[in-house]
């Protein structure tokens, strides 16, 4: 996915469809090119025009409201002009499949598709077809490589480093894109990385990848520096996946009780939304540890350096492009 250059700094290439593909030294390019566009949304003026005159469509096959929030957040505050389409009241109710509805786009002179899909593997089938930019906002139980992204830079942020660092992510592994995006990630950098959670909800061979099982969560939280908790995702579940959503909690759930064992702080993550009360409770979402706001707050820096380097700018820019047209009076 590396773009040929004169140059031998890594590039993103044409579409980010995951962090499997990438290397440590393109998603380190992602996390320090998201650092000066953090200043951006603390402005007294959240704008810049780096991305003027760029149309970007956010195509959205599923339900979503942080991911779309933040990206259509990531563009206006990067001056692009942009469009969102769901699935629902467009022409995918009338039959219409991925690959027209992507063809009348393009007959539109877009740049770039931020593209949501139920399907794995939909981001990357989109991307073969059409010339402009792909960004894979989820496809299925394959990636979310923002999310990703996003914890990756909230973990760097809290603990000054991600080399070394022990997470571990626990609840829904089987049904997550987001799990694979940190998997991926996490290890490509050096982290020790480990899930704990039911048997029935770990994907077959998840060991494979490297990653340390846990059948308990006390084990888990003895061994972490860093907690990921999932979202149990009912709506992808056929019956019979866990006994009840109280019996989940009580052997699963992340509580303040089994916190309060935990041999050192752990820094708490959460993709969201959050079920409150079956995977986590809300002592430990709202508690002194917890990073589940910074991770939003990040999710729109991530992304607005994800819009910015596809779009061919280097991070050598992106301290330029941020500061760009805008009074030294309004910049804080």
């Amino acid at each position: 996915m590396i773009r040929d250059s004169s140059s031998s700094a890594p590039s993103l290439g044409k579409d980010l469809l995951g962090l499997e593909p990438l290397s440590a030294d393109q998603i380190r390019l992602v996390l320090d090119t998201a650092e000066p566009f953090k200043e951006v949304s603390e402005r007294a003026i959240k704008k810049v025009p780096t991305l003027r005159g760029k149309t970007i469509v956010n195509l959205f096959y599923e339900a979503s409201t942080r991911t779309r929030i933040a990206f259509e957040f990531a563009e206006k505050r990067l001056s692009a002009d942009t469009v969102n389409i769901a699935a629902a009241g467009s022409s995918v109710e009338k039959g219409e499949n991925l690959v027209d509805t992507a063809r009348n786009l393009e007959a539109m002179r877009i740049d770039m598709v931020v593209i949501r899909h139920p399907a794995s593997g939909a981001a990357a089938f989109l991307a073969d077809r059409i010339p402009s930019n792909v960004i894979n906002a989820g496809d299925g139980w394959h990636e979310h490589p923002t999310q990703g992204l996003l914890d990756l830079l909230t973990i760097r942020d809290k603990l000054g480093r991600i080399e070394g660092v022990r997470v571990c992510i626990c609840g829904d592994i089987l049904h997550s894109r987001v799990a694979r995006s940190n998997i991926w990630g996490l290890l490509k950098l050096g982290a020790e990385v480990a899930v704990c959670g039911p048997r029935s909800l770990l994907p077959r061979g998840i060991e494979e990848l490297g990653v340390h099982v846990f059948k308990h969560p006390e084990e888990a939280i003895e061994w972490a520096d860093v907690l990921n908790v999932l979202r149990l995702q009912l709506e992808r579940m056929q019956a019979g996946y866990i006994p009840s959503l109280d019996e989940y909690y009580r052997v699963y759930g992340i509580t303040q009780k089994r916190l309060e064992r935990a041999p050192r702080d752990v820094l708490i993550l959460h993709p969201g939304p959050m079920n409150r009360g079956v995977e986590i409770d809300s002592m430990v979402a709202d508690g002194p540890h917890s990073a589940i706001l910074q991770q939003v707050t990040n999710g729109i820096a991530i992304r607005m350096a994800v819009l910015y380097l596809l779009s061919g700018g280097t991070p050598e820019r992106a301290n330029v492009a941020q500061a760009e047209d805008v009074p030294a009076g309004v910049r804080r």
